[in-house]
């Protein structure tokens, strides 16, 4: 099992937290993983993104050229990374931001609203966990567990109910994909 991921937004989003997060995830339930971020120069409300490697088997290198999935958490970047996603992929539109909407016909794409979602629980910055429970729950990369159980590893400053309401944005998310 290989799966080559990209999750793009822009600077406050989460999108480099949430490549954290799946990368930890996928440790937890055995695998090898590569997590290597991108910034750009403004870092909050700039181009941000990462590539994440999921794999049963050794990882090579850390570059992601094809993605067989894409997290897309902004208009520019559904312009930016869309091209890239290899033929068979899955491409993961916030709805919330991205107005847009693919015009291959080689992909499949899952619409979700994560943004909304988020403001739903409380918070808009859970909507990265929302896209990344629709991710896992689709692609089954990681567990949902091993996802919800690496919030509070990777978020370790945040309360009990911030992690509580990340949980419950994955959960969100998951049920999102049928």
């Amino acid at each position: 099992m290989y799966q080559g991921i990209i999750m793009a937004g822009f600077g406050g989003q989460g999108v480099v937290s949430g490549g954290i997060l799946l990368a930890y995830s996928g440790m937890v339930d055995g695998k090898y993983v590569t997590f290597f971020p991108a910034y750009g120069a403004e870092m909050r409300g700039g181009t941000a993104n990462c590539s994440v490697v999921v794999s049963s088997e050794e990882v090579a290198s850390p570059v992601v050229a094809f993605p067989d999935s894409i997290l897309v958490m902004n208009e520019p970047s559904l312009a930016k990374f869309e091209p890239k996603l290899r033929p068979g992929g899955v491409l993961f539109l916030n709805t919330s931001l991205v107005s847009s909407r693919s015009k291959r016909d080689d992909i499949e794409t899952v619409e979700v609203p994560a943004n909304e979602i988020a403001e739903e629980l409380g918070n808009i910055k859970c909507a990265n966990m929302v896209m990344l429970g629709a991710y896992v729950k689709k692609s089954k990369a990681v567990s949902i567990e091993a996802l919800k159980k690496s919030v509070a590893k990777v978020y370790v400053k945040a309360n009990e109910k911030v992690l509580n309401m990340n949980r419950q944005a994955i959960e969100r998310g998951a049920e999102l994909v049928k």
